[in-house]
């Protein structure tokens, strides 16, 4: 049995700032906005320290984004600090691209993780966490750990802080549905007989990463992709990529998913190889028609409720609706495509939330006609739109329609 070297010191925790603070997405200014809203929320609930644990919010706070491989994270906020929580395996990595300081905790004992949670947050305070990402265990750790007099749920608050895009939000997001166009613009090029769905994913995504990089040489890149799908394999519009070959008169799902320091965008349209036939053109025009509707309804004071009702009626009157078959539409933002989806800013029925100024919504309807039926597949179109104070801006420029998009 090896024993451990008795004069090397192995700490629960310690901070380790190896070189110098990288640029983050946003100044320093645009963080301490942030987290002055936050301890505002945080001050309303009477909560003494925030314990913030997703992707999305610690991002969104500290501009930090991390890989888990099965480790847990955290962002610490109190009235006075703001500490990311992380991994040794990552090193200064996280002091480098996080706004605030941070803290590394060690593997050479279980839980030192929340051990270094504590030395920030401290114990027996009213401890403020997300109910939507926590899990039962770690729930249950954090009790044992901080043993809090109550906790109180700060996932809603932070939602809705997420929700309104801030001027420098706004300008990333429309850099990131430019780049979305230049994906659109290269499987364009790439879609012909004979390809495979694969090819064609590939050639999206490789542009997309090289523009990325080219307007964003300070950035981190990670997780932009393509899903680009064909015949019966359109009729879901999350459907992994496959290696089927294209063939004339196959209909086409064309999705590029950009991320640029954790802000996802998207574009996705219908597209047809070659040609296209009297069934399929007809519900291709009916769901753009709803497209066009629907950008039209969306400005300030309309209800997402009331968004998803009209384009309801809409479509029964031609006969469609039975073949929708999700939202129309959602918030984009941090993550928010992925793993951090604003649920209280969905175009749906259940959703009442009242569109402002500044907010960041798709409009995407989608109609899957069953296999075996005239025109069969997955019609989808999605543009990006700013809500303005008199209506809302489309930053989505790459053309939808069959005039464009019968190609190859």
């Amino acid at each position: 049995m090896i024993s451990d070297n008795k004069s090397v010191t192995r700490p629960e925790f310690y901070r380790f700032h190896n070189g110098q603070k990288a640029a983050l997405p946003f100044s320093a200014e645009e963080y301490t906005a942030r987290l002055a809203g936050l301890r505002a929320a945080m001050a309303a609930a009477d909560v003494g320290a925030c314990v913030l644990t997703s992707m999305h919010n610690i991002a969104y706070y500290s501009g930090f984004l991390y890989c888990a491989f099965g480790r847990p994270y955290a962002l610490v906020v109190t009235p006075e600090a703001d500490v990311t929580i992380s991994a040794g395996i990552d090193a200064g990595q996280p002091w480098r691209r996080c706004h605030g300081d941070n803290i590394t905790y060690t593997d050479w004992q279980r839980d030192n993780y929340w051990r270094a949670i504590r030395s920030v947050a401290g114990t027996g305070k009213l401890i403020g966490f997300e109910g939507d990402h926590l899990t039962l265990m770690q729930q249950e750790k954090l009790v044992a750990f901080l043993a809090p007099s109550a906790l109180h749920d700060m996932a809603p608050a932070t939602m809705r802080q997420r929700m309104h895009k801030s001027a420098a939000e706004i300008c990333l997001i429309r850099a990131g549905a430019n780049v979305a166009d230049v994906g659109g613009f290269a499987i364009r090029e790439a879609v012909r007989a004979g390809a495979r769905e694969i090819d064609v994913a590939m050639a999206g995504r490789d542009a997309m990463e090289a523009e990325i990089a080219r307007r964003f040489p300070d950035a981190e890149y990670r997780d932009t992709w393509v899903w680009f799908q064909s015949g019966l394999n359109t009729d879901g519009a999350h459907n992994p990529v496959t290696a089927r070959v294209l063939t004339r008169g196959d209909i086409l799902s064309l999705n590029t998913f950009p991320m640029i320091s954790g802000y996802y965008t998207a574009l996705e349209r219908t597209m047809f190889v070659g040609e296209v036939d009297a069934a399929s053109l007809a519900v291709w025009q009916d769901n753009i028609a709803a497209h066009e509707y629907g950008m039209s309804l969306l400005r300030p004071s309309v209800s997402c409720a009331e968004v998803t009702h009209h384009l309801n009626a809409f479509l029964d009157d031609r006969g469609m609706l039975q073949y929708r078959t999700f939202g129309y539409g959602h918030s984009f933002g941090v993550l928010s495509h992925y793993y951090g989806r604003e649920a209280g800013l969905e175009l749906r029925e259940d959703i009442d939330t009242v569109l402002e100024p500044g907010m960041v919504v798709s409009m995407e309807p989608m109609l899957t006609i069953p296999a075996g039926q005239p025109g069969a597949g997955g019609y989808r179109e999605h543009d990006i739109l700013v809500i303005t104070e008199t209506g809302a801006e489309d930053i989505t420029h790459y053309p939808y329609g069959p005039e464009f998009n019968v190609v190859g």
